[in-house]
């Protein structure tokens, strides 16, 4: 029996045995396997959430804008990366949300899994706890350093990242303001657990915010793009916990 040919139902006992990397080469073989992983709802998809997720994350709201079991699937591939961030934070069983634990006198950054540069990408990040004196998100190379001693803007400290802080609405990069954001008169100020998205396009070179679904504006332009961009974040209070969906290509409009 031909690929193309196998019911429906053998190919979902079949894929369900497989990881995301072979799901992917599958969808290669013909048309009609493109088709069946093409619905992100299948049980082929709803089982690696099962196994892969948190059930906490599959339940809670952390997971809202990401319709089907294969952009939830995506997003957690997507997520903060616990082998990439400060000693002083750690990632939550859920999978999404880091937590800085309570050290004295020290900045702490994470990065995302995986980094972008190339298309456009989108991810929705949430600060569910103070933000104290710098609390900063955006964008972060492999060089650009996750730790330093004191209260600083460690995101946006140097030529490797570039951030916007939520405290004070300034725009980072290179250790030096880059000026307002949003370039508003009396711009309000971020309150705990609002809803940021954050739009990298590689092709255009640029990163931009959303807030409450809201386009701010480009906050960014002329980034690189000879090297491998990754969603970040770094913070400075006790306690403080951030949490971070990948949610893919941005819709325009």
């Amino acid at each position: 029996m031909a690929a193309e040919s196998l019911p429906s139902l053998v190919l979902e006992t079949l894929f369900s045995f497989l990881d995301i990397n072979d799901l992917r080469n599958c969808s290669l073989v013909c048309k009609g396997w493109y088709k069946f992983l093409n619905d992100e709802n299948n049980d082929v998809w709803r089982l690696n959430c099962v196994r892969k997720l948190a059930e906490e994350a599959l339940k809670s709201d952390i997971l809202t804008n990401c319709p089907t079991y294969k952009a939830k699937l995506r997003a957690f591939y997507h997520a903060w990366n616990p082998n990439d961030c400060s000693r002083n934070i750690y990632i939550k069983p859920n999978g999404f949300t880091l937590h800085r634990n309570p050290v004295a006198q020290s900045t702490d950054g994470c990065r995302g899994k995986f980094g972008f540069k190339q298309g456009r990408h989108c991810w929705e990040v949430v600060w569910e706890g103070p933000l104290g004196t710098i609390a900063v998100i955006g964008l972060a190379t492999k060089n650009a350093n996750l730790q330093c001693h004191g209260y600083s803007a460690l995101l946006g400290a140097d030529d490797q990242s570039w951030g916007w802080n939520l405290v004070d609405n300034h725009l980072l990069h290179n250790g030096d303001s880059q000026g307002n954001f949003p370039l508003l008169n009396n711009a309000p100020k971020y309150q705990v657990g609002e809803r940021i998205r954050v739009i990298l396009d590689c092709d255009d070179n640029t990163l931009a915010f959303e807030k409450n679904y809201e386009f701010l504006g480009v906050a960014f332009r002329g980034l690189p793009n000879d090297t491998q961009l990754y969603p970040s974040v770094s913070a400075v209070y006790g306690n403080t916990e951030v949490t971070m969906v990948y949610l893919g290509q941005p819709l325009d409009g």
